[in-house]
């Protein structure tokens, strides 16, 4: 059993306000062990500050207060992004954000929210994909719409732009230029040495060739100068 005792001016005391401080003293007893707080801030478990004319960015310290149950800071003008932190708040149960202009993304860090079970980020300008949970999964589309969010569990889904085509550069380019030129500059060379060699194979036989007579000529040579005495009786 926990009990608090407070008295006026001795447990909970709010100096002078020109000091811009104030002390909050808190009393437990707790199994008849007394118990002493002297910040009792992080004993915070409700704030609501909704529907009104708040600006400028989400306090970062509202997340150590490990156990707040439920935040409302709806209707407001708050900007920037929600803490990274946010997963810290172990404790939280219901947040409400919406009708702001927050931006950026939902932090993936309030995925961890275990006993989270309402949400509402409606109405401001947060984008990009809804962190993958149990309980992000489970709220309703409403908790999400006005802004530029997709996935699960809106409707729209998020689609990742496909890899630009490897664009060749000029040098590749040129240098492919130089292999083909090298390509079809053999290819003409080796079509002239074919040809000239060829010719003179097949032609070579034919011209006047002496022969000395202690040499064998060969059967493929002797048919080739039939065909030069005939070439020549024709003549």
């Amino acid at each position: 059993m926990v009990t608090a005792n407070f008295s006026i001016g001795t447990d909970i005391q709010y100096p002078s306000v020109s000091t811009g401080k104030y002390v909050e003293d808190a009393l437990l007893v707790l199994k008849g062990k007394a118990v002493e707080y002297n910040t009792i801030l992080k004993l915070v478990r409700l704030i609501d500050l909704s529907k009104n004319k708040f600006s400028g960015e989400i306090p970062l310290e509202i997340m150590n207060l490990r156990a707040l149950v439920s935040l409302d800071l709806s209707c407001n003008s708050l900007t920037g992004r929600i803490p990274n932190s946010i997963g810290a708040l172990e404790s939280i149960i219901s947040i409400d954000f919406s009708a702001n202009q927050l931006y950026g993304e939902i932090p993936q860090s309030i995925s961890s929210l275990t006993l989270l079970s309402h949400l509402n980020l409606s109405n401001n300008n947060l984008s990009g994909k809804i962190p993958l949970s149990t309980q992000l999964q489970s709220f309703d589309p409403s908790s999400f719409t006005g802004n530029r969010l997709c996935g699960s569990p809106l409707p729209n889904n998020c689609f990742v732009a496909a890899p630009a085509p490897h664009n060749e550069s000029e040098d590749d380019i040129e240098g492919n230029d130089d292999g083909d030129e090298d390509e079809v500059n053999w290819f003409y060379v080796s079509l002239a040495l074919g040809f000239v060699v060829g010719f003179w194979f097949v032609m070579g036989p034919l011209f006047n060739i002496s022969v000395p007579p202690n040499i064998q000529v060969p059967n493929t040579y002797k048919v080739l100068k039939v065909h030069r005495m005939k070439v020549r009786d024709l003549l």
